[in-house]
């Protein structure tokens, strides 16, 4: 298989180091390829944006991923109602209405933002505490990375045979290798696509599939052989476990010693304080586990007394159904006369409701006339009302300039006669100067003339 190589014309080119410890991002750099409606939900939650936002290394985000996922669903269970719906808005489509985004999903893209090298990947993939983390690798794998790349990352693990349950809510158990081969030959998964992979690198794909089918497992073929040996008992065990699928007791002790390994590192890297808290969260989780099936039994309990108040129900409605028939074929045969009585009545009542319903419609008539008259009516008197102060305002305003002018004619008549009087004061002020200046320079020659006289005559 190795040696076989896809046609390398029909995926995009990688980035440079390829197989070094950087890893090539395909496609969309921003949005990882998701659905827009995943992305949004994921982005929009509080989760992502609370909770995932103080996850700062690669090593927090698997522990909870170790904690929080359960499957590997896009939606969480009845938040995503397609019921009724058709062509592009159906349920497997990925568009339309949304719902509670998954915590997978959440994490998925948390560990996109980080920015994964190569040597993280792998860690994710080959993970031994939980099957979820190795799903999220394997999913991160097909939604980033080239798909010419694809067979080479997932070649040594499509016979892996490590179990979980990747639908919400459970009822949907397959192995790694299954999953694997899906999320290779399939472009759905649930109610979301993956990106498409061109169609030489899908025949190549598809070629290398058939060349290898899946191998079956011998606890398969245990379990095939003890239910056709104990059919009976298969079918109680099957009513009475929960709508997760068990795994086999080999199972069970392969995750204890792998699960008591890696918490025997945790303990060692933590203290004894992280074993307190897991201890704390096995405690919630047996106890919410106990609570389920508490529910569980109490449905069920309800169910068969609802089940049987539904028996008593039809069969007194069956009871009453034939009384009602009887009572029926006793009017047609004796009532023929009643019938028509009451057709001729029903027609004498429709022909009354016809003329009440006529006069109502004249009356409601009447008073659409009315009420529209009073409508234009008071619109005349506020335009009258409007007009007449309009009116008002132009007389004031005239008035206002009259006095006006009128204050301006007095005060220019005023400021006319202080010139006057001004100029009248002026002038006499002048010739009172003139008549004292004349009456001194008479003096003074008369003075002089005198002076003259008494020289000549001293002389």
């Amino acid at each position: 298989m190795a040696n076989q190589q896809p046609p390398a014309q029909a995926v995009s080119k990688t980035a440079p180091g390829k197989h070094g410890n950087v890893l090539p991002l395909w496609g969309n750099e921003k949005t990882m390829n998701l659905n827009p409606m995943i992305l949004t939900n994921v982005l929009s939650s509080p989760y992502f944006k609370v909770q995932l936002y103080e996850l700062k290394t690669y090593h927090e985000v698997v522990d909870e991923i170790y904690f929080k996922v359960t499957h590997v669903e896009p939606w969480e269970k009845g938040s995503r109602k397609t019921a009724g719906q058709t062509g592009m808005c159906g349920g497997v489509r990925g568009v339309g209405t949304g719902g509670i985004v998954s915590t997978a999903f959440c994490l998925l893209y948390k560990l996109f933002t980080l920015k994964l090298t190569r040597k993280q990947l792998m860690g994710l993939i080959t993970h031994s505490d939980s099957p979820y983390i190795r799903a999220l690798g394997f999913m991160y794998i097909r939604y980033t990375q080239p798909p010419a790349d694809l067979i080479e990352w997932y070649d040594g693990f499509l016979d892996d045979e490590e179990e979980l349950d990747v639908k919400a809510g459970g009822g949907c158990v397959m192995t790694i290798g299954e999953m694997l081969r899906s999320f290779l030959t399939k472009l759905e998964w649930f109610s979301t696509l993956f990106p498409r992979i061109p169609v030489p690198v899908q025949k190549f794909i598809d070629q290398q599939m058939k060349s290898r089918p899946r191998k079956v497992a011998e606890k398969e073929v245990v379990e095939e052989e003890a239910t056709e040996a104990e059919p009976g008992k298969q079918r109680e065990r099957h009513r009475s476990r929960s709508s997760r699928r068990s795994p086999s007791p080999r199972r069970v002790q392969e995750e204890k010693r792998s699960r008591s390994r890696s918490h025997h590192r945790e303990r060692e890297r933590r203290g004894p304080s992280f074993d307190r808290e897991l201890e704390r969260e096995r405690d919630r989780q047996r106890k919410e586990r106990d609570r389920d099936r508490g529910d569980r039994d109490r449905r069920r309990s309800r169910s068969t007394d609802r089940n049987q108040e539904r028996r008593e129900r039809r069969k007194s409605r069956s009871g009453s159904r034939d009384r009602r028939t009887e009572r029926r074929d006793k009017e047609r045969d004796g009532g023929e006369d009643k019938t028509r009585k009451k057709d001729r009545d029903h027609h004498k009542d429709r022909g009354s409701e016809i003329e009440r319903s006529r006069d109502r419609k004249n009356r409601e008539d009447k008073e659409d006339r009315k009420h529209k008259d009073d409508k234009d009516r008071h619109r005349d008197e506020r335009k009258a009302r409007r007009s007449s102060k309009s009116r008002s305002r132009e007389k004031k305003h005239k008035s206002d300039e009259k006095s006006r002018k009128l204050e301006q004619s007095h005060n220019r008549e005023k400021e006319r006669e202080r010139d006057r009087d001004g100029e009248s004061r002026s002038h006499k002020r002048s010739r009172s100067k003139d008549k004292s200046h004349h009456q001194r320079e008479s003096s003074n020659d008369h003075s002089k003339h005198s002076a003259r006289r008494r020289s000549q005559s001293i002389d």
